[in-house]
């Protein structure tokens, strides 16, 4: 089996699911977001065009979907192409100049990229104390509730066909978060 974690920036997704990877003895695979950010020079807790988060995006979709070709028929990983779709999304405001055919393009291929990697999705929502790290995304609880709205459109969407579960808002103590993923997936 092949999970991914996905939701916001800074709700424990990784350290989640290095915690599910353990109890169900599951090669954890980290996806390297901040990495392919620092390599391309930039702040993710930076504003940017939207022409360059379009691209940063498809770098940090690669860059994971290489990891996750190399991780064999099962793992687990702290993000997904979901998450990816989010930030893209979240960027594209009234007056943002995105050419509809692009971002549409961008769209189908993670969510091919969703459906040839993963059996199983799991939504991870705000709810833990957020901490602040540099080099990561700002803490802005808007903007993460934002993207988690983002990300709960997305997981319900009929071009999916992962299975998804969403752990609930209130679930924020670690054994509590893994036992509902353990459970939700029949791990």
């Amino acid at each position: 089996m092949r999970i991914g974690f996905c939701g916001s920036h800074r709700t424990g997704k990784t350290t989640l699911a290095e915690e599910v990877s353990r109890k169900a003895g599951m090669p954890f695979i980290r996806t390297c977001t901040s990495e392919v950010f620092r390599r391309a020079g930039l702040d993710p807790a930076a504003a940017m065009d939207f022409k360059k988060r379009l691209w940063i995006q498809t770098e940090t979709l690669e860059a994971a979907k290489g990891i996750w070709e190399a991780a064999g028929k099962s793992f687990i990983t702290d993000r997904t192409p979901l998450d990816m779709m989010a930030y893209t999304l979240a960027d594209i405001q009234g007056a943002t100049g995105a050419d509809f055919n692009e971002v549409e393009g961008y769209l189908e291929r993670c969510f091919s990229i969703t459906n040839s990697f993963f059996d199983a999705l799991v939504v991870v929502q705000p709810g833990i104390p957020l901490v602040h790290e540099q080099g990561k995304a700002a803490l802005n609880r808007a903007y993460m509730e934002h993207l988690n709205y983002l990300i709960l459109g997305l997981a319900a969407d009929p071009r999916l066909t992962a299975t998804v579960i969403r752990l609930a808002r209130g679930t924020v103590e670690m054994n509590e978060r893994v036992r509902a993923v353990v459970e939700g997936l029949g791990l």
